[in-house]
């Protein structure tokens, strides 16, 4: 399946963090990103040993799950991050955990591999994992919920 990342996700470069999807549905999706050198998240992320931040590994996971909800959990047809107004898809409510076992480090592929564990009307609870060349680098579970653009404004 084909997905329009930046028609299903208001984020946009520099803090854009899928390069593309592999496969997805209802349940699984599975993206890819390869972080670059020049990456606003490694400039001093260590000066002279880059490694990608844990909290933007976060970030990847969650953006990949946002991609499901807007795919297939839109509460309007067609959902277009440009047009579409009146809904926020896919805020972060909570991280229930998270573990770090390896480095990522620039031009390393990251798999990003999240699965859709439960829903409840408009939370989405999700488990995923990064790996590089099949090994897993990181591991966590989050919510997410849709709410309306006037909630995520303050209104």
């Amino acid at each position: 399946m084909n997905i329009n990342i930046k028609k299903r996700l208001h984020h946009r470069p520099p803090y854009l963090l899928i390069d593309k999807i592999i496969d997805v549905s209802k349940e699984t999706i599975h993206a890819q990103i390869i972080p670059r050198q020049e990456d606003f998240y490694l400039q001093g992320h260590f000066p002279g040993t880059p490694i990608v931040p844990g909290a933007m590994m976060q970030e990847m996971t969650t953006q990949a799950a946002g991609l499901l909800i807007t795919e297939f959990y839109s509460p309007v047809e067609d959902y277009d991050s440009e047009s579409t107004k009146g809904h926020a898809l896919g805020v972060l409510r909570a991280i229930h955990y998270a573990k770090y076992k390896k480095f990522a480090r620039p031009d390393d592929v990251l798999d990003i591999k999240v699965t859709l564990l439960l829903r409840i009307e408009k939370s989405f609870r999700f488990k995923a994992v990064i790996e590089i060349d099949g090994e897993k680098i990181m591991s966590n579970e989050f919510t997410l919920i849709n709410i309306s653009e006037d909630a995520l404004n303050g209104k």
